[in-house]
């Protein structure tokens, strides 16, 4: 699937949350563009990831453990746990951290999962930083349950994971982009949806958004009136 957003068409960058170092996550090609365009922009990485970045041309990148938070731009930045693993290569895995982040601006609270499994940690992210009003939750590459459960959330998992950390709204991620596992490329959605209503919560406050679609949210409005476009 190409970008939702032509690289052209972004807005000016003034942060960048690098969640982990899988491919997939982190294109050295990306990094090196990015950098280009938006040279002001700051960088926040996990643990061990800064070098990394750093001398593929981003200026401001800064490190952070789980639990550990940096204010950037009038922004509170939260680096939180996620269970999951690193690899660039063979021989250097688990070598630099992964994780989640918590972002706080005035009148608004953000979770962005990264990719995970589910994890306890999840009801300790939301009593320390919650309640959310946006919960971006991983939903895809999950199949087989044996080899990728530890890894990656299946959707049933990433609705219970958006209850736990307590967010207002849901918008499911990490599906339909690249064929990495089993399950079909349009089940992650569909199942989402599923135990969307399982679990009795309002249809309004689960994002399921198409590649390319954004939605705006102003401090201090209602989520409601949140506007969208494609």
């Amino acid at each position: 699937m190409p970008p939702g957003v032509a690289f052209d068409s972004l807005p000016p960058i003034d942060l960048v949350l690098q969640s982990h170092n899988h491919y997939d996550h982190l294109d050295i090609a990306t990094v090196r563009r990015l950098a280009a365009r938006a040279p002001e922009a700051a960088w926040l990485v996990p643990l061990g990831l800064a070098e990394f970045v750093r001398c593929r041309g981003p200026r401001q990148v800064t490190e952070l453990d789980w639990w550990q938070e940096t204010r950037v731009a009038g922004l509170t930045i939260a680096c939180a746990p996620a269970q999951h693993f690193s690899a660039r290569n063979h021989a250097d895995r688990n070598r630099t951290l992964w994780c989640s982040w918590v972002v706080r601006a005035p009148g608004r609270r953000l979770y962005f999962g990264g990719d995970s499994g589910y994890h306890p940690d999840f009801a300790a992210i939301g009593r320390r930083y919650g309640p959310f009003d946006v919960g971006l939750l991983p939903i895809g590459a999950y199949e087989p349950r044996w080899f990728m459960k530890p890894v990656h959330m299946n959707p049933e998992e990433a609705v219970r994971a958006s209850r736990d950390v307590g967010a207002g709204v849901m918008v499911p991620m990490h599906w339909g982009t690249f064929k990495l596992t089993d399950e079909a490329m349009d089940e992650p959605p569909r199942r989402t949806e599923a135990a969307w209503r399982e679990a009795g919560f309002r249809p309004e406050d689960l994002w399921l958004l198409v590649h390319g679609e954004t939605r705006w949210l102003n401090a201090g409005e209602g989520l409601a009136r949140a506007s969208s476009h494609r």
